[in-house]
């Protein structure tokens, strides 16, 4: 095979092999640091989302109980006006 008349066409000089595998490991290295900072931002999102429909949720449920409250206090003063009116 060594002997091959193309065989020299495959190959590489040691100095192109070795330009590759620092070129290897430089391009693992920052796609590891990539995708760990995507991870993070996508858990950050996510906590967020669920921050926010949680924060919404607790709105909701003190509208709700603010709107009750103030009901209770209209319906007692019309009840304390009818039976004032009511005693004249």
């Amino acid at each position: 095979i060594v002997e091959a008349p193309n065989f020299k066409a495959y190959e590489y000089q040691d100095e192109v092999l070795e330009n590759l595998n620092e070129f290897l490991l430089a391009n693992s290295l920052h796609w590891a640091l990539v995708e760990g900072h995507a991870a993070e931002m996508a858990a950050k999102r996510s906590a967020m989302e669920n921050a926010t429909k949680n924060a919404g949720d607790i709105i909701n449920r003190l509208t709700l109980q603010y709107n009750r409250g103030r009901q209770a206090v209209i319906t007692n003063e019309l009840i304390d006006i009818i039976t004032g009116a009511s005693a004249l």
